[in-house]
């Protein structure tokens, strides 16, 4: 089982939005079996808040299915030994990531983007308010990842 935690600041916008769009996704490839897909936050401030409105908004919009009673957790010391990818939506998370974490020893902690050959910070629609554009951006590091984790070495 490929194990995946999602990560940004507060756990309410970008995370959940990848957790359940790539959750969406495996369902569409009949590979959920195999995969174990979380999300969390590398903050405190939205902790036990549920997912923002434009959040749930998108997800509506594009037919995603999500759990409504998701709410924000912190990421522990402990998850960097429980998931197997530690995915990131910008470089703050990564930096916050790897505090809390101890470093990243595992090579297991990436930016989302990463995975579609880009360098680039997935923007947080908190601040934004376009959560269309970080849907797009999102469904393009997934997109990217999951062809990554599935491949089939030669």
């Amino acid at each position: 089982m490929i194990k995946v935690l999602f990560v940004c600041h507060g756990n309410i916008c970008r995370s959940t939005m990848a957790e359940f769009v790539f959750k969406d996704m495996v369902k569409k490839e009949n590979l959920e079996d195999k995969f174990l897909i979380l999300s969390a936050a590398t903050s405190d401030e939205e902790i036990g808040n549920h997912i923002h409105s434009g959040t749930r908004r998108k997800l509506k919009e594009v037919g995603v299915i999500f759990d409504e009673s998701k709410t924000a957790v912190r990421i522990k010391k402990s998850d960097y030994d429980k998931f197997d990818y530690i995915i990131g939506m910008d470089s703050m998370n990564v930096v916050n990531m790897k505090k809390v974490f101890g470093g990243d020893p595992d090579g297991k902690i990436f930016k989302l983007l990463y995975f579609s050959g880009l360098e680039r910070d997935i923007a947080d629609p908190w601040y934004t308010g376009n959560f269309d554009i970080t849907y797009e951006d999102i469904v393009m590091g997934l997109s990217g990842f999951l062809k990554a984790v599935t491949a089939t070495p030669e």
